[in-house]
């Protein structure tokens, strides 16, 4: 068991990356745009002439996803599961200042930065946090669905609440990061795919009842009604769905419904033909499906990095996941990563509190 949770919690942060490196060049782009500049995107590549975020970033690259969440894994590491939220701020505020000395425009998200400007400015971090309803909660947990276990349910929540309420303490930001480390955690654990969305539906309500009320779209809500919504249409029908009707932008209540319905989609997919709900084998992944799905949610224009890297968490997670070896090594070469370490360090967390 431990090799199978150690190889399932390494293909999440693998995913995690190769996601966000096949969003990178077109994150914040029309889908017409990115037609135009890059036609369907099937592999890693530059940032083209009109990326206006990650500009000049070669094939690969990642972003702000997977950094904050690789940042958010060495604090979890370090503080044995605890993350106190003035070394989180102190953290992030240092991240941004390296990617602006960088000349980077791939910087803190909306919520982020004004929760930290709040907290600077003197508010509680109960209180800095409490119009965060984007993703960037979300787009960061996967490394704590591999160092906490989603039972009990309320005890995991109450962990995502420590690690996201400093920039997200809503109903709709807590929710939405509920709903991707609970299918992390449930797939570390050995669940499959279907298994772990559920897990991460229950999650999400359990979610909505934390943090500051805003106005939007109940996470839980939405994937009880986004997953068969998509899963009735036909194949060609699904990404103007996805585009139009989900929705891709920073609001959690879009991309983070967006990625759990692709999620879904794969695992239909990877079933056997007329046999019923999909099961797919975590033994056996299909080779292509995952890494399709990855290139399929880097084309759908809006925040196609972090639906992606969330959709690359959960399906490594869950042993849907074969990945391309050569594009994993280019996206470890090209950014240095280690992830081997960090995944160790935070399954070693999980083995202490279990």
């Amino acid at each position: 068991m431990r090799d199978t949770a150690r190889a399932r919690a390494l293909a999440a942060l693998q995913g995690l990356a190769l996601g966000d490196a096949l969003g990178m060049p077109t994150q914040s782009m029309s889908r017409d745009r990115i037609a135009a500049d890059h036609g369907r995107i099937r592999g890693l590549v530059a940032a083209g002439p009109h990326q206006q975020i990650a500009v000049g970033m070669p094939a690969g690259s990642i972003t702000d996803d997977t950094e904050q969440a690789i940042l958010l894994a060495r604090l979890l590491i370090d503080g044995d599961g605890t993350v106190r939220p003035g070394a989180l701020a102190g953290e992030l505020l240092a991240w941004e200042r390296a990617m602006d000395a960088r000349g980077s425009l791939d910087l803190l998200g909306p919520s982020t930065r004004a929760a930290l400007q709040r907290l600077q400015d003197g508010m509680p971090p109960e209180e800095a946090g409490r119009f965060g309803a984007t993703n960037g909660a979300a787009m960061r947990i996967a490394p704590l669905g591999i160092a906490v276990a989603v039972e009990p349910l309320r005890d995991f929540v109450d962990a995502v609440v420590a690690v996201s309420a400093l920039t997200h303490n809503t109903g709709i930001g807590i929710a939405a990061a509920a709903a991707v480390g609970a299918a992390v955690s449930a797939g570390v654990d050995g669940a499959e795919t279907p298994e772990a969305l559920d897990v991460a539906v229950a999650a999400a309500r359990e979610g909505a009842r934390r943090g500051h009320w805003v106005a939007g779209g109940d996470i839980a809500a939405r994937l009880e009604w986004a997953v068969p919504y998509l899963l009735g249409l036909r194949p060609d029908e699904q990404d103007d769905a996805l585009a139009d009707v989900i929705g891709t932008s920073v609001a959690a209540q879009e991309s983070v419904v967006a990625a759990l319905a692709l999620v879904a989609v794969t695992a239909a997919n990877s079933g056997p033909a007329n046999s019923g709900p999909a099961r797919p084998d975590p033994t056996h992944p299909d080779p292509d499906a995952a890494w399709d799905t990855l290139c399929r949610a880097a084309s759908l224009g809006g925040d196609t990095d972090t639906i992606a890297a969330m959709a690359g968490a959960v399906l490594g997670a869950t042993g849907a996941a074969d990945w391309p070896r050569t594009a994993l090594d280019t996206v470890v070469r090209v950014n240095s990563l280690h992830l081997e370490p960090l995944v160790d360090g935070l399954l070693r967390v999980r083995r202490r509190h279990a």
